[in-house]
């Protein structure tokens, strides 16, 4: 068996975990259109706007800024490989 760098193992598991959020964001962004779609209002700014989509939305760019930060701690820890 070939042994994995602690590194190696680190950067796996970063990039899991990136591919993971992204598909929960993929997921929230359905979530968003379903729900404009039902409300029949599809700009944020509307005060009919749905709550629920106001609310998925502000989940969304949270991981969208998480997925950005990480993916930067990924390529630093690529670089000190």
């Amino acid at each position: 068996m070939q042994e994995v760098s602690r590194s190696g193992a680190d950067e796996l598991r970063l990039d899991a975990l990136i591919a993971d959020l992204w598909w929960r964001v993929r997921l929230i962004n359905t979530d968003i259109l379903e729900e404009e779609a039902r409300a029949g209002v599809f700009d944020p700014v509307q005060p009919t706007y749905p709550l629920l989509a106001a609310n998925l939305r502000a989940r969304r760019d949270n991981l969208v800024a998480t997925i950005g930060v990480l993916e930067q701690r990924a390529r630093s820890v690529s670089e000190a490989a």
